[in-house]
């Protein structure tokens, strides 16, 4: 029988939503696993960058040895109005079998059931390898300084992960239903459209940028970008937003401003929506007479962990404790998977994720327990 008690998830998932660490604030949650994994018999070190914190952590030998990785974030987005939650919302209050708070489902209780996995693991199983905690403070903000500086300092430090699963959630309603094997690219594309300011009953002597605008969003929401492929959705734009800032009837304003919004599949790149972008907007120009602007932000290309041993690995964990035959998925937003497909093969599943970003955002204290029960199933059957 082990001398250490196990680590409670539930309890270390409420410590760290206690800690209102909107990003890019860390509020000392960090600091609660830096103890943990440290006291653990890991060896933990800062990869802080542009007033972010993260925090690297690694079990075993640095070297040739196999290595299992884990990925998450403990900062959480803003509460919106607080008047409108039923709970504190860093409160981690229990009520029903239910806890309520910001950063329950995205994703505190992720990162408390791999640490708690991981530290038991260790104590009580000391496997042939290293096992390796990355999380950042910067996942819900602009991403730059977290776990990209997380990977630019196992560069440095000649630190590495074989595999990676992160904690995001993953099931759209049911404990188990999913794992996401990749994600869609997404990028954002901004437009200011400059034509001439006019009086509205004399058009003629103006250059209305408006009706450019509108062609111009009309010829990229009406196109299909692709019927979809093997492993991702079809790929969609969306129109985000349409603004002149003109709050007069009689006056042709003389420019507005737009954004669309892609998520694109493994047909395209950034480079290649880019370049169909701006040919769309050439065309417009000519057309109109009108100055056009574009701004262009790639947030991440889309990425395909091809089913094969990790993916079966991690789904007959999954089945194991829920019961559940989990799909391989490649739908969502994107995460953070998305930097470490660069350095590793990898995986994400987590909890259920209906109330994320919402109020009153919460998470079943069983499903903790069940994704513990998962992560410390997975950690034995890659270092059997």
């Amino acid at each position: 029988m082990s001398q250490f008690s196990p680590v409670d998830p539930v309890d270390l998932t409420a410590a760290l939503v206690r800690c209102p660490s909107v990003t890019p604030a860390d509020a000392g949650a960090l600091d609660i696993l830096h103890d943990l994994l440290s006291d653990a018999g890991f060896s933990c070190g800062w990869a802080d960058r542009g007033g972010i914190r993260n925090l690297f952590a690694r079990w075993g030998t640095q070297g040739n040895t196999r290595s299992f990785g884990f990925n998450g974030h403990t900062d959480v987005v803003p509460i919106g109005d607080e008047a409108a939650w039923t709970m504190p919302p860093f409160g981690a209050e229990i009520k029903d079998d239910i806890m309520y708070g910001r950063g329950t489902t995205d994703m505190k209780s992720g990162v408390a059931a791999f640490a708690a996995a991981a530290v038991d693991f260790v104590r009580n199983t000391p496997p042939d390898g290293s096992v390796v905690i990355t999380i950042t403070g910067d996942e819900e903000g602009e991403s730059v300084d977290g776990t990209l500086a997380l990977l630019e300092y196992m560069e440095n430090n000649n630190e590495r992960m074989d595999v990676c699963l992160v904690g995001e959630p993953t099931c759209p309603n049911i404990m188990g239903e999913m794992i996401k094997i990749g994600r869609r690219g997404s990028m954002t594309i901004k437009f200011r459209v400059v034509g001439k300011q006019g009086h509205s009953a004399y058009p003629h002597r103006a250059n209305n940028p408006l009706p450019a605008m509108m062609r111009l969003m009309d010829r990229l929401a009406s196109h299909e970008l692709d019927a979809g492929t093997d492993h991702f959705d079809a790929s969609t734009l969306a129109v985000v937003t349409v603004d002149t800032g003109n709050p007069a009837t009689n006056v042709i304003p003389a420019e507005c401003s737009a954004a669309v919004n892609i998520r694109f599949n493994d047909t395209h790149s950034g480079a290649s929506l880019s370049e169909w972008i701006e040919s769309e907007v050439a065309l417009i120009r000519e057309a109109y007479g009108v100055q056009i602007e574009t701004q262009i932000k790639i947030s991440g290309e889309s990425f395909i962990t091809p089913p094969g041993e990790l993916s079966t690995m991690v789904a007959n964990a999954v089945e194991a404790v829920t019961g559940v035959t989990p799909e391989l998925s490649t739908t969502g937003g994107t995460s953070d998977a998305r930097f470490v497909k660069s350095h590793c093969p990898v995986v994400e599943f987590g909890l259920v994720g209906q109330s994320m970003h919402q109020v009153d955002e919460h998470v079943t204290v069983a499903h903790i327990h069940e994704l513990k029960a998962v992560y410390t199933r997975i950690l034995q059957d890659y270092f059997a």
